[in-house]
């Protein structure tokens, strides 16, 4: 109960600091100016102001020469500190720092996380697509086996597939989706929780085994197995299959339960998570495997069973299986419904799109014959749709058309940036390919397109390194004109410090001889 009493007090605290902050710093302001007043007799604030005038009259020009230097070299050294800073990380450390300890501090809730929670009630489900509708940066939705794909090119050219920065965002993401508050009361369930933030393979998976000696049917630490350890696609179905039978004993049973509690409710999101997790994979591992029409069958029970998910973009793996089926009028039926103003688009949807307008012409376009006789309506239709693609993300076409090479795809992409191109093109070249014509329309259309709105998104440096890059400059232009004209330089500042202290003993006077002395001195004896 103390601790409560002390966790609600530090809460008010929080709160009216924050209040206090927005709405009353003009109050804060003046009451600090009066307490500098009703103290300035205790503080001598009169003799502090004219020894501080002194001194800096007893100040040779050495003393600035030195000042400057020092703050011209330390003002240097942040500016290295946040460029390195910037070039390993991507942001700025100041901002960072700033943003996640100050900002909760003043009340201010940040939305721009990249980790969103799988599940979403009816209440949440707009508010959670317009918060993920503003991120830039996704789960790959055909994001890639660690084990069975991404390591065996590993083992072939001796290099990491993935980059540090994809790497930490899906530590962040698995914390997210398989954790809860209530795992340190299950033994198997608090060994997964520090499994996920485990940075070495080999120690996420030696806790994945460990967990499964405290409880066989802990389905996070099958899903971390069959990620990580399996070598093939089959051995990681095994292990998902495993997992389903024991994540679909713990839905239920938190489903009985989720209503009772708060806590209880967080584990049934979690346990919704988990099983979401393991049936999207074992499609994938369907697909992967040939079996496409079963992977549909999956995705689409997964997307009837939970409608309310389509920030996971499960679509966009329906819609790669049905194009390696063929089924053209199917892929129009989903294209329908996701393809709409109001959903975050992506590369799938507007260059599917394309391909499909591009199939009904494609096979008789000619750049010659549309030249001399004009587009007819159809072909009109599908430059519309390759502009409106290409405008989207213009730099899918040069993978489509293999004027850059391919690579594996990340786990995390970038919207309309490089990465969700190479992750497009990846698994859908083939399906472009398989069009008679479709490439050879891209390459005649899409050129047009590119302008210099479709360069996005336009990397910018962080705010605090152009400061800190202005900063050094002007300190260090202050200490190259210190060192040449030192008594000069000495006596601008001797009259820069004047003025910075005079508004002070103007406002302390003009207060003084608006307000009756009698104020004063109650002011004085309270």
């Amino acid at each position: 109960m103390a601790d409560g009493g002390s966790a609600g007090l530090v809460e008010r605290l929080r709160r009216y600091v924050s209040w206090s902050w927005t709405y009353l710093w003009a109050l804060w302001f003046l009451l600090v100016l009066g307490l500098l007043y009703i103290l300035r007799a205790p503080l001598k604030l009169h003799e502090n102001l004219s020894a501080v005038t002194a001194f800096l009259n007893t100040l040779t020009p050495k003393f600035y020469v030195a000042l400057t230097g020092t703050s011209s070299l330390i003002s240097g050294l942040i500016l290295i500190f946040e460029w390195w800073y910037f070039r390993k990380y991507g942001t700025s450390f100041i901002e960072q720092v700033s943003v996640s300890h100050l900002r909760p501090l003043l009340g201010a809730v940040d939305n721009n996380s990249p980790s969103v929670h799988f599940t979403a009630s009816n209440g949440e489900a707009e508010s959670n697509r317009q918060n993920v509708s503003e991120c830039k940066v996704w789960r790959n939705p055909l994001n890639l086996f660690r084990g069975a794909e991404y390591s065996r090119y590993t083992w072939v050219t001796g290099r990491e597939p993935l980059t540090y920065y994809d790497m930490n965002l899906s530590a962040q993401d698995h914390q997210t989706f398989f954790t809860c508050d209530t795992d340190s009361t299950r033994p198997a369930d608090a060994v997964m929780q520090k499994a996920w933030r485990e940075r070495n393979a080999q120690a996420r998976m030696k806790a994945a085994y460990q967990a499964l000696e405290l409880n066989n049917e802990c389905a996070t630490a099958y899903v971390l197995l069959a990620e990580e350890e399996t070598t093939t696609i089959l051995e990681a179905e095994k292990l998902f299959k495993q997992a389903l039978k024991a994540g679909e004993v713990c839905y239920r049973r938190s489903q009985q339960l989720q209503h009772h509690s708060t806590p209880q409710e967080a584990q049934h999101r979690r346990d919704t998570n988990v099983l979401v997790y393991i049936k999207r994979r074992l499609a994938m591992c369907a697909r992967k495997l040939g079996r496409i029409r079963e992977a549909v069958k999956l995705m689409r029970d997964l997307m009837k069973e939970f409608p309310l998910l389509s920030m996971l973009n499960i679509h966009e793996n329906l819609l790669e299986a049905l194009l390696e089926l063929q089924a053209y009028a199917d892929v129009q039926v989903v294209l329908a419904k996701y393809d709409d103003i109001s959903l975050p688009k992506s590369a799938t949807i507007c260059y599917t799109a394309a391909l499909l307008k591009a199939r009904a012409v494609s096979d008789k376009f000619s750049p010659e014959a549309a030249s001399r006789r004009g587009l007819s309506t159809a072909e009109m239709n599908a430059v519309e749709a390759i502009h409106r693609a290409v405008e989207f993300n213009p730099h899918v076409p040069k993978y489509l058309l293999e004027m850059k090479s391919l690579i594996l795809p990340p786990e995390h992409i970038l919207k309309r940036g490089d990465s969700e191109a190479i992750a497009y093109a990846f698994f859908h070249l083939q399906h472009w390919k398989r069009v008679e014509g479709a490439l050879n329309l891209l390459h005649c259309t899409w050129e047009g397109t590119f302008h210099e709105v479709s360069v996005y998104p336009k990397k910018e440096l962080p705010f605090f390194i152009l400061f800190t890059a202005g900063l050094c400059s002007f300190t260090a232009m202050l200490a190259l004109l210190t060192h040449q004209f030192p008594e000069l330089m000495g006596v601008f500042a001797k009259a820069f410090f004047s003025t910075l202290f005079a508004p002070f003993n103007f406002v302390m006077e003009k207060i003084e001889s608006v307000l009756p002395s009698s104020f004063w001195h109650l002011l004085t004896r309270i």
